[in-house]
């Protein structure tokens, strides 16, 4: 029976994507997981989705309108206060989910309580047998860097193993509710991109275990969202790799970071997008910077 098993509410945000959207929802028509409810959180977009995303079309599926932007971290933020489940999956509009997604992702919950976050293996939509995350590296402390175990590489189940892993991606991640209560939830400072490496360093400081699923797989159509050179994401990452440092290391940690930052990654972005001739990219990418210097005393930091 659908009420003996959690609620599970499936979170993601729209904004002037409405038709993917809608193929994101015709997905989930296909999910076997007996008891869940879908919120599409809008932020304020111009394309009226109202117009295509009809929610009577797809079972328990609410559109909650945003009057602006709310951005990655507070838009999902937002979506959870309105949402009614035991467990969250913040999951990206430009995904198609597969059919036992929710069921897979649960079960490791059931099994240890110390588990807070499940994720998927995360593949390429337009090439479906390559790799976009099968979990993460730790995050360098010195670099703020890191890598994702099988990017780009062909599926041949060589990471098809259960485990830990050191980051939960903010694609598609299923998360506890008891972990939101004890821990918050995304950094809303952040707007955009490391936020959940944010969560993440939280949740796993808590005594939780964010758990590698890749039983469990999704199709992502990556950079619909944001183009790869687009100068707000050139902004966000510049801003927030620092920001991540400045909020989760040691005050030594962070005074190599600041050496290696002005002495290796400045100097190194700055001649890049002079020889692109791109100063729009330019602009971005010192913008970042300066952000966290106006904002070095800044105790909500």
């Amino acid at each position: 029976m659908a009420d003996q098993r959690p609620l599970v509410s499936i979170i993601t945000l729209n904004y002037n994507q409405s038709q993917t959207t809608v193929e994101f929802l015709e997905s989930s028509k296909k999910l076997l997981y007996p008891n869940y409810e879908i919120l599409v959180c809008d932020m304020a977009s111009s394309d009226n989705p109202t117009s295509i995303i009809f929610p009577e079309r797809y079972p328990n599926t609410r559109l909650l309108l945003s009057d602006k932007n709310l951005g990655f971290a507070a838009g999902n933020n937002w979506g959870m206060d309105q949402a009614k489940g035991e467990y969250y999956f913040i999951v990206n509009n430009d995904t198609i989910l597969t059919p036992d997604i929710l069921d897979i992702l649960i079960a490791p919950f059931e099994k240890d309580p110390a588990i807070g976050v499940t994720c998927p293996k995360i593949l390429y939509h337009s090439h479906p047998n390559t790799i976009q995350y099968a979990g993460f590296y730790p995050m360098n402390l010195y670099t703020a860097r890191t890598t994702t175990i099988g990017y780009m590489e062909e599926d041949k189940g060589q990471h098809n193993t259960a485990r830990p892993t050191a980051g939960a991606h903010g694609c598609a991640m299923l998360v506890k509710k008891e972990v939101v209560e004890k821990t918050g939830r995304f950094p809303e400072l952040f707007f955009l991109y490391y936020e959940e490496w944010d969560w993440s360093a939280r949740i796993l400081k808590a005594g939780y275990t964010i758990w590698y699923t890749p039983s469990a797989s999704i199709y992502h159509k990556e950079s619909m969202s944001v183009g790869k050179f687009n100068p707000m994401k050139v902004y966000y990452h510049t801003r927030n790799r620092i920001l991540y440092i400045r909020r989760n290391s040691t005050p030594f940690q962070l005074i190599v970071f600041t050496c290696f930052f002005s002495l290796f990654s400045i100097p190194k972005s700055v001649l890049k997008y002079l020889l692109q001739g791109n100063m729009e990219l330019l602009k971005n990418f010192l913008k970042g910077v300066f952000w966290n210097l106006k904002h070095s005393s800044d105790s909500k930091v």
